[in-house]
């Protein structure tokens, strides 16, 4: 386990009484780092506390006046979009005076985006400072976006809107949890995310397993950091809850004040037991790598209020029999890719209207656990190290049912099985059966074949 830019002795430095030289550091830094990155969020940061502090009448206005601006962005910008809007009859201008008939408009999907490529950008991308993400995979194949630098930076300063809401401004600490990689070359110290984490008044802890000994490891360092928020997946805080509980059940130390959670959905059960074990808040969001995050958990309630400055939310009426519906989502910043009624792929129970929509009974993403040699590992440890070191997958599956378990693969090119093949036994020597696949070879689950990294049954 590796705890990140700074060692584990340096973990006294995170708590107190250094913790507050360091929460007083990250205003001094901020600054700093925003110029040598040339990012504009601070700016942004003050407009959003500005436009959420409007009424929700104002704030609709406004949500419907960007809601136009885009969709007329788009067609006159956007060759994808420019073809669909002319062979449909469509009229953004008409669409934009009666949203509701934004269902007219076509969904956007993800096998769409790829079979587009560049006919889904405004500008080429070599004329234009930009920031590629790539969707998980967790809700049907991977996908790679392309942000320009204003919408980036408006997702970060979203991000520090929503926590400074709950009290996580900067200058309450974070830890990050992330996956630790194999073979990840060790930086000198200081680099650039050590300014970024000054910056953020943030710490990462890396992990690859949730083995007692990893749980072990992490609960130690929560001890020695004691950071305001975690941020990470609730599959692993909820395996950390679970561990205090059986292997340290004396622990009364309240090691955080807010989980905050990420990539998967929070489920009732997860929440109940880390409050439990942490006497923590915890916090639920919803994002994506398409929009950034689009929905936050601002108080105690079970709802997620949608940030209306930056996405359009539609339910698709095809309600599902516990009462939630298809989530589509248009985005209201990047112009450099235009989302514009996108299926997320996620589904919700969906109330209220333009500024006052609010996300209930999420159904999604699900990272799941698999053992590897008696091991416990996260699934998205699994997708990290096939994303960045054995690289060229473009989806994989681990079939439980059979013994070993078959991990079937996607290649981008046939061609390099064998090579694939043993980079996966040199991370995972005799774990899985091997096996090279098509997409539609993948066993898909649940309703509407949602994709599942693990098959149980």
């Amino acid at each position: 386990m590796r705890y990140g830019t700074f060692s584990a002795a340096a973990d006294i430095s995170y708590g107190p009484p250094l913790s507050l030289l360091r929460s007083l550091g990250a205003y001094l830094a901020y600054p700093v780092a925003e110029s040598l990155e040339r990012r504009t969020v601070s700016p942004k940061l003050d407009e959003l506390r500005r436009y959420y502090r409007k009424d929700r009448e104002s704030r609709s206005a406004l949500q419907r006046q960007r809601l136009r601006e885009m969709l007329e962005f788009a067609v006159a910008e956007v060759p994808y979009y420019r073809d669909l809007f002319a062979s449909g009859g469509l009229d953004p201008s008409k669409i934009a005076d009666d949203p509701a008939r934004l269902a007219d408009v076509p969904l956007l999907t993800k096998a769409i985006i790829m079979e587009q490529g560049e006919r889904m950008l405004s500008r080429k991308l070599s004329e234009v400072r930009h920031h590629a993400v790539t969707t998980g995979g967790s809700t049907g194949r991977k996908a790679t976006l392309f942000y320009d630098q204003e919408a980036a930076d408006y997702s970060s300063a979203v991000t520090a809107f929503a926590r400074g809401v709950v009290g996580a401004g900067r200058g309450r600490s974070c830890l990050h949890f992330a996956a630790e990689l194999p073979a990840t070359p060790r930086e000198g110290w200081p680099n650039r995310e050590t300014l970024k984490c000054l910056a953020m008044n943030r710490s990462n802890i890396f992990f690859a397993a949730v083995d007692e000994a990893s749980l072990e490891e992490i609960w130690q360092t929560l001890r020695r950091r004691r950071p305001y928020l975690v941020h990470g997946h609730p599959s692993t805080l909820y395996a950390l809850a679970d561990y205090v509980r059986t292997r340290r059940p004396d622990s009364r130390d309240r090691l955080f004040h807010l989980f905050e959670s990420s990539g998967e959905v929070l489920h009732d059960y997860q929440a109940r037991s880390i409050r439990e074990a942490f006497g923590a808040r915890t916090i639920d969001r919803y994002g994506l790598a398409e929009f950034g995050v689009i929905a936050y958990q601002f108080d105690d309630s079970e709802y997620l209020d949608v940030l209306d400055s930056e996405v359009w939310i539609e339910s698709q009426d095809i309600p599902v029999a516990n009462g939630v519906s298809n989530l589509v989502v248009t985005g209201l910043r990047n112009r450099l890719m235009p989302l514009l009624r996108y299926d997320t792929g996620d589904l919700a129970q969906v109330s209220g209207e333009g500024a006052g929509v609010r996300l209930q009974r999420m159904v999604g993403r699900q990272h799941d656990v698999v053992a590897i040699d008696g091991v416990p590992h996260l699934t998205h440890f699994i997708q990290d190290v096939m994303d960045h070191r054995v690289r060229g997958i473009k989806d994989f599956q681990i079939d439980t049912r059979t013994s070993p378990p078959v991990l079937r693969v996607v290649l981008d090119n046939a061609d390099e099985a064998e090579l694939k093949r043993r980079a996966i036994e040199s991370f995972w020597p005799g774990a899985f059966r091997v096996e090279f696949v098509g997409l539609n070879d993948l066993v898909r689950v649940g309703w509407r074949s949602k994709f599942r990294h693990v098959v149980t049954a």
